[in-house]
């Protein structure tokens, strides 16, 4: 197995962490703005996004402690186009969420081969990743639309 380059490690795991405690705070947002009949399901499913991305984050948090390094008190970028439009708040969840999994292949990519462990950890967050911006796409479809929201435009 090669060497793992620790620092690197670190820098992409705080990104994530900054990218997961972002995640908190914006689903926590969107849950306050959202109004109508279809509000209770809608902002169950939003604070339960937050609260995966906290738990997101004290995973990260704690391989960066594993490793030594200290957690970042940053918190990354937050979208925010002040509208209540449950369609907009869905398309920047989605904007950020293809973020967070392109760092999730980040830390794979200086992972792989050197860190069994952080390795599958990588492997699986890019799974959930994935599997979450595929519902968000779902629920951006037109009922009965089959194509994908993020291939065509709107």
């Amino acid at each position: 197995m090669e060497q793992l380059d620790q620092a690197k490690v670190v820098a992409v795991l705080n990104r994530i962490l900054e990218d997961e405690l972002a995640g908190v705070v914006r689903y926590t947002h969107y849950s306050f703005l959202v109004f109508g009949f279809g509000r209770i399901p809608i902002v169950s499913w939003l604070r339960s996004q937050a609260d995966e991305s906290l738990i997101h984050a004290q995973q990260v948090g704690e391989w960066i402690t594993t490793l030594g390094a200290y957690p970042s008190l940053a918190i990354g970028s937050l979208l925010d186009s002040h509208q209540t439009d449950i369609g907009a708040m869905l398309r920047e969840s989605l904007a950020a969420e293809s973020r967070t999994l392109q760092l999730y292949r980040d830390l794979l990519e200086v992972v792989e081969g050197r860190s069994v462990a952080l390795e599958e950890f990588a492997r699986q967050m890019v799974q959930v990743e994935e599997l979450h911006a595929a519902d968000v796409d779902k629920m951006l479809r037109k009922p009965g639309e089959l194509a994908s929201f993020s291939a065509g435009p709107r």
